[in-house]
């Protein structure tokens, strides 16, 4: 039997609030229209390229035409930036006025809410988007690093997860969504993330019993993967 289970149709339920995993890599909560994503880490390109690493430095615009084609498909009212947004605190300022007018018209096309991440603990106040440093609606709170001990349910990013199987005699290792009956971490969205096995040890305080969901992203489809189809890199 196949690892690989389609579930282009899961809905996650967190709180009291039904959130749709979707193949772009974000959450979509289609009755509130409420957008999730995380870690985009804008200017990370130019970011390595001052440290000498020369790869080309077109990871913002690509990033910002894939949340664009996200934004078109879903039509969010509210939109969730669940922190690194920027790969550093001085990436606004690098960014290249096309790249500025790109990003600023997706922020007139919804509400951006932009949560404070590691690597920007002070995004911009002048963008017109709420910036915080985490969000609860209803019983859920939005926040970058998700909390060992929280008080409520949460939706968080930070941690880049990505699922590894073996199937058919060959390795895939994709960026996935983890989630528990109170926790969802999502994916990395930004082109220049990398990501990290849901079998590091870094998610052992968050699910200890290893007790977790996963769904992978595979080309334009989400794939639920049984625990026992997982491996480490």
């Amino acid at each position: 039997m196949s690892p690989l289970t389609n579930s282009q149709s899961t809905v996650l339920s967190i709180g009291r609030l039904s959130m749709i995993p979707d193949a772009a890599g974000v959450l979509f909560e289609p009755d509130e229209r409420l957008l999730i994503v995380s870690d985009l880490h804008l200017e990370k390109g130019s970011s390595l390229a001052r440290r000498g690493a020369l790869l080309p430095p077109y990871d913002t615009r690509d990033t910002l035409n894939k949340l664009s084609a996200v934004i078109h498909r879903l039509m969010p009212k509210t939109l969730i930036a669940l922190g690194d947004t920027w790969h550093d605190g001085n990436g606004p300022s690098r960014m290249n006025d096309d790249d500025h007018q790109l990003f600023a018209s997706l922020r007139r096309k919804a509400d951006w809410i932009l949560i404070a991440g590691n690597h920007d603990p002070n995004p911009p106040q002048d963008l017109g988007a709420m910036v915080l440093d985490e969000i609860t609606i209803g019983e859920v709170t939005f926040r970058h690093e998700p909390l060992i001990k929280k008080q409520s349910s949460e939706i968080a990013g930070h941690l880049h997860p990505v699922a590894k199987i073996r199937a058919r005699g060959r390795s895939i290792r994709r960026k996935c969504f983890m989630s528990d009956s109170d926790r969802v971490i999502l994916p990395a969205f930004g082109s220049y993330t990398g990501g990290l096995n849901v079998l590091d040890s870094a998610f052992n305080p968050l699910f200890p019993n290893r007790d977790f969901l996963t769904h992978m992203i595979s080309s334009n489809e989400i794939f639920a993967i049984g625990r026992h189809s997982l491996v480490g890199d």
